[in-house]
């Protein structure tokens, strides 16, 4: 079996953050009652001071400001499933697992119509809360440890955080270069092992 990540892997960008910005342009009161505090969680997150699990669950809350979220998750895949990487389209399989940080609101769509199974972080819209785990870092393999996943042939990641997973495949390989760019994982030294860290850390504590 194969695994992916979903945002810059198989896809050039941060599919959440940019179906944001499709909901904003389709409902402008988002610039009023959402956007100001969006940017403000991403300004902490980029220097450090919000980790990626709570800005994630305060990013995206404007689910829950659109009423109709779901035709507008099947419009956006209408006009941008041509994105996705023609590397992985030439092989793709029917046993391919896509494992996400985003939600799965968003991800199950292009899974489906991909034709391949997925894992994402599930997000309650109406209370605003994690479901579950946030599919982030060590915790995606941990699910598939926790789920008797068939063994990982390969495994491919634009993120040093999914080292984790990485570690778990008989292969895994890094991409690059908004999902163009496919090469092995990088050597686990010293110096990327710190990097490895910083990147894991950074996801799941406050940096004060």
């Amino acid at each position: 079996m194969n695994v992916y990540d979903f945002d810059g892997t198989i896809y050039p960008s941060n599919c959440t953050i940019e179906f944001c910005l499709w909901c904003v342009s389709r409902h402008p009161k988002l610039l009023f009652t959402f956007i100001p505090k969006a940017t403000k969680y991403l300004f902490l997150n980029r220097i450090g001071k919000m980790p990626e699990c709570l800005f994630y669950r305060k990013f995206l809350c404007f689910l829950g400001m659109i009423d109709d979220v779901e035709e507008q998750i099947e419009r956006y895949w209408d006009k941008n499933e041509k994105k996705i990487a023609s590397w992985y389209l030439a092989q793709k399989k029917d046993d391919d697992l896509i494992i996400s940080a985003s939600p799965s609101c968003i991800i199950n769509s292009i899974a489906k119509r991909l034709g391949v199974k997925c894992v994402a972080t599930e997000y309650n819209i109406e209370y605003g809360v994690f479901i579950d785990n946030f599919m982030y870092a060590k915790e995606k393999s941990r699910y598939m440890i926790d789920h008797d996943f068939p063994v990982i042939d390969n495994f491919y990641s634009d993120s040093l955080s999914d080292t984790p997973i990485a570690l778990c495949s008989e292969k895994a390989h890094f991409v690059s270069n908004r999902a163009t760019k496919v090469s092995d994982w990088p050597k686990l030294d010293s110096k990327t092992m710190k990097k490895v860290k910083e990147r894991i850390d950074t996801g799941w504590k406050y940096h004060l």
